[in-house]
C-alpha cells in the first residue's frame, strides 16, 4: 500500500478502502452571491480550494477511491430545519438569514435552488455518491455511515467548507465511529478569522486525525495506480 505523507505521521492507505468526502462545495459557501458572500464572510479562499478539489477528484476517480459529496440542504417548507426547540433553528446561518431578510426566504440552501447546487467546477461524476444533510455533520440522520461500512471503507480524505464547521463536525464524528479522518488542508476553506482554521488543523493533527495536502494525496494515489498496473 502507498504511504500518504501527513502530520503528525504518515498513513498507509488502500484506495479500495478510502473515500474522498467533499463537504458542502456549494454555491452557498463558495460562490459570489451565495449565502456566505451575502453574509459578509470572506470566500476568497474558495477559488484555490476548488482548484485543489479538481486535482484531487481526478486522482481519486482514476485510482478507485470512492467519492462522496455532502450537500447541505433543506426542504422548501423547512420541515427538516428544526422547530424553535432545535439549536439548528437558531444557529444555522441560512435559516437565520431567511428569517431576518425576507427577500432571501426560500433561496438559501433550499432543494433545487442555485444556492444549494454544487459549484459547476466540481459537479459529481457518474459513480460518485451524493448525500443530503440538514445538519453540520454528514453523519447526522443520513446514510453516510452505512454507505461507508458497506464498502469496508476506513480512511476518509476530507475537503470542502467550512474547515471549522461542517468539515470539523463530520470529521469528528468519523473519528468517534472508528474511521480515520485525514484533512486535506489546502482543499478546504474556513469561515471567520484564520485562527478558526488553525484550531481545527491543530486539533486533528494532535488529537483527532491527520492533516495532509493535495500534492501529498495526488502523489500517494499515483503510486497506488502504478502498483496496480501489470508489469
Amino acid at each position: 500500500m502507498p504511504v500518504l505523507n501527513a502530520r503528525p505521521q504518515p498513513v498507509a492507505i488502500d484506495a479500495a478502502r478510502t473515500a474522498m468526502v467533499v463537504v458542502d462545495m456549494q454555491n452557498a459557501f463558495a460562490s459570489m452571491g451565495g449565502m456566505f458572500d451575502l453574509a459578509g464572510i470572506d470566500i476568497s479562499g474558495a477559488t484555490p480550494a476548488i482548484e485543489a478539489n479538481k486535482r484531487l477528484l481526478a486522482a481519486a476517480r482514476k485510482s478507485g477511491v470512492t467519492v462522496v459529496y455532502l450537500q447541505m440542504s433543506y426542504r422548501a417548507d423547512l420541515s427538516d430545519g428544526g422547530d424553535t426547540s432545535s439549536p439548528n433553528h437558531h444557529k444555522e446561518l441560512g435559516l437565520v438569514m431567511m428569517r431576518e431578510r425576507p427577500e432571501l426566504r426560500g433561496k438559501l440552501l433550499i432543494d433545487g435552488s442555485w444556492d444549494w447546487q454544487i459549484v459547476d467546477a466540481l459537479k459529481p461524476a457518474p459513480g460518485d455518491h451524493v448525500i443530503r444533510k440538514s445538519r453540520y455533520s454528514g453523519f447526522c440522520n443520513t446514510g453516510l455511515e452505512a454507505f461507508l461500512r458497506a464498502r469496508s471503507i476506513r480512511h476518509l480524505l476530507f475537503t470542502g467548507v467550512a474547515t471549522n464547521i461542517c468539515v470539523d463536525a463530520t470529521a469528528r464524528d468519523a473519528y468517534s465511529r472508528e474511521f480515520w479522518p485525514i484533512l486535506v488542508e489546502d482543499a478546504m476553506n474556513h469561515s471567520g478569522p484564520d485562527f478558526n482554521r488553525q484550531s481545527t488543523l491543530w486539533n486533528f493533527e494532535n488529537a483527532l486525525g491527520w492533516v495532509t495536502s493535495t500534492d501529498m494525496v495526488v502523489d500517494a494515489l499515483r503510486i497506488e495506480v502504478a502498483e496496480t498496473l501489470p508489469t
